[in-house]
């Protein structure tokens, strides 16, 4: 994984998919909040009128000079759950953001939740 450092220089660079198609652009990180280590990535898609935000693991990504490059295709990327451009992921919706990409999900040891955006 990636070290999350100067978060403000990614928003706006491009999400590029694992073959190069751009998905979107980068909007904020949300962080394992047991381990602080970034899990996801909401990503700015659509166009005026449709536009959200929708979340990709960090799982294997890699930060180059001009775009944020992600393992996932591009349409299941899209298909993600979703939020406004102004919302925030809510810890009930978790559950399904993590089966979307096949990932293991389990809240912390009090119940707690497990991502926090930055």
């Amino acid at each position: 994984m990636f070290e999350a450092e100067n978060l403000r220089d990614w928003i706006g660079l491009p999400v590029v998919d694992a073959e190069g198609s751009k998905v979107g652009s980068f909007e904020s990180i949300y962080f394992e909040t047991s381990t602080e280590q970034p899990a996801f990535a909401a990503v700015h898609v659509g166009i005026l009128g449709g536009q959200k935000l929708v979340f990709v693991p960090l799982n294997g990504a890699v930060v180059a000079p001009k775009y944020l490059k992600v393992l996932f295709d591009k349409k299941l990327i899209k298909d993600a759950p979703s939020i406004t451009t102004d919302g925030e992921l809510e810890a009930a919706r978790e559950p399904e953001l993590y089966a979307h990409f096949g990932l293991p999900y389990s809240t912390g040891v009090h119940g707690e939740r497990r991502l926090g955006r930055r």
